[in-house]
């Protein structure tokens, strides 16, 4: 579990202050099993005068202790560099709907920025490849992990979702099946999804190749797509550079 009492001692022993942390795996999806871990992540920023040292910095927090708990952090300069260029990780974190800690001076601000630099077609190409990861060798098997199922399915209803709207995709899988308009289908996830909740990271079912095919076919569908979405990108780096100028004056400035 994600305590404060955690967070605070990783501020106290890295000098850093959190901005905010969020949970950002399958807990956070909405399709945690049993004995998920909690993969939690979060922005720091540190004191002032490390951002004007010719000195180069470490600007990676990780930090774990049993297994069950994986927190890891970057450092606000890193964090906004990322969401500059369109990082559907960082989007992501910033969607959760479990936070952990939150400085609203951060959050707000940058929240309202990521329609102004969430890029589509980078977006797609993000998800399917992350869909690479699990399809088709981990799904075209006689038994199949279901976490792996569950993998495939929300990246590709994701990489869908921009597809479909041109919009940074929500992160909640719940919302991401509203997408899905086969009522067999839909029937077939919500039993797995009632076994995986009752279930372990290890279960397996049986292939279902009608899952298998609808898996094969969003993602044809996808791929095919995205090369008709053209690259764009937002050059106006000042409102992230203002962003970071007032958290470095809210933490104690230069």
């Amino acid at each position: 579990m994600i305590t404060p009492q955690l967070l605070d001692t990783i501020e106290q022993h890295y000098g850093v202050t959190i901005l905010y942390c969020c949970e950002s795996g399958s807990r956070a999806w909405g399709f945690p099993s049993q004995d998920s871990d909690y993969d939690a992540r979060f922005v720091y920023i540190g004191d002032a005068s490390r951002y004007v040292s010719i000195r180069e910095f470490k600007d990676v927090i990780e930090y774990s202790n049993d297994g069950i708990l994986d927190v890891n952090g970057w450092d606000i300069r890193k964090a906004l560099r990322l969401f500059y260029h369109s990082n559907s990780t960082l989007y992501e974190w910033l969607q959760s709907p479990i936070v952990y800690r939150e400085h609203v001076e951060f959050t707000e601000p940058i929240r309202r920025l990521i329609p102004e630099y969430f890029a589509p077609r980078a977006g797609i190409f993000h998800y399917l490849g992350l869909s690479k990861g699990i399809y088709p060798q981990d799904i075209e098997k006689d038994d199949v992990r279901l976490k792996k199922y569950f993998y495939v399915l929300r990246t590709l209803l994701a990489a869908k979702w921009i597809v479909e709207y041109r919009v940074c995709p929500p992160m909640q899988f719940s919302t991401l099946l509203t997408l899905v308009t086969d009522e067999e289908i839909v029937s077939i996830i919500g039993e797995l999804l009632v076994l995986k909740s009752n279930g372990t990271e290890s279960t397996t079912v049986p292939a279902i190749p009608i899952l298998n095919t609808f898996i094969s076919n969003l993602y044809n569908e996808c791929y095919e797509a995205v090369q008709h979405i053209p690259k764009l990108a937002n050059d106006d780096v000042e409102p992230l550079d203002e962003l970071f100028r007032t958290m470095l004056e809210r933490n104690g400035g230069l």
